[in-house]
This record gives structure tokens, sequence and C-alpha cells, in this order.
């Protein structure tokens, strides 16, 4: 189940891969465009960490996909907004997710990252750490702004055994 699981993961991430590098773009690639594709990684992560899905939701797009380790994929903002909220609403949650690598392709961005989180939660209690991995991709939408169409994540180890 869980091969199967990655294997949509890297075969979606590849896909998109497939279609950003395609899709002619009528704007240049330019230094500053890059410079804003690499800021949009930093205000994600700024906005993850503010506990607020206002602005979290304010970073995707639409359309966008979250396909998180362990659930099925999060289609939409529709869908998407109400999972934050309940994360936000158990959790308050910081995330560091340092880049390993980031390519600008048109209206498009990817970037691979690791991330350590730590979620302490609401109700009190030991708080939650753990490391993994990620994949995002960014598009530039029609207003400028660099948005969130997918992001990707899992944990870099095995799952703990239940007890």
């Amino acid at each position: 189940m869980m091969i199967a699981r990655y294997r949509f993961v890297l075969f979606s991430v590849a896909g998109l891969l497939v279609l950003a590098a395609c899709n002619p773009s009528s704007k240049p690639d330019s230094a500053a465009s890059d410079a804003a594709a690499h800021k949009a990684h930093e205000n994600y992560v700024r906005v993850i960490n503010s506990n607020n899905t206002d602005s979290l939701m304010s970073m995707l797009t639409e359309d966008v996909v979250y396909l998180a380790s362990g659930a099925k994929p999060f289609v939409g903002k529709g869908a998407v907004r109400p999972w934050i909220d309940g994360y936000y609403k158990a959790f308050h949650t910081t995330w560091d997710k340092p880049v390993e690598e980031f390519v600008v392709a048109g209206d498009f961005a990817y970037e691979r990252y690791r991330y350590t989180s730590t979620d302490v939660p609401a109700a009190g209690g030991t708080p939650i750490v753990d490391t993994g991995w990620g994949f995002i991709v960014y598009r530039r939408e029609s207003d400028g702004v660099w948005r969130v169409a997918r992001d990707a994540w899992g944990p870099d180890h095995a799952p703990a055994a239940a007890k």
C-alpha cells in the first residue's frame, strides 16, 4: 500500500514536471521572476508557521493538491481548508523547510526540500517532532503571484510500530 502511494506521488510529480517543461510561457524568465519564485518559498514557510488558516490559504492555487503521506490526496482549496483548520486547532506547528533544489521554468517552479516539523498539542502534552522530505510545485498566476499548486511530503523514516 505504501509503495503504491509513493509510486502515485512520484508519477504525479513527474507528470507535473513534464507539463511545466512543455508549457510555453509568454513571459521570459528573468532574474526578477526567479527571485519572486524563490521568495514564494519563504512566504509559504512563514504562513505555515503563522498557524493562520486564511494566511495559508492565500498562498495556494484554487486547484491545489496536497499529497500527505498516509492520507488520501486533498484536491482543491475546499478540501485543503478543513484539513488545515483541524491541524491548526489540534497543534501549534513550526516547520523548518531547507531547500535542496529549486528550479524555475516559465510560470512554474519546483522545489525539493527537507523538513523538521514540531507540533505542540493545543491541549498540552509532549511536542511531536518529525523529519522528512517534500516536493512543491509553484505556479505564477495571472496576478503575478507565485502560489503553491502541489505540495507532497512524507517522513524520511519508517512509520512507528503500533503499540
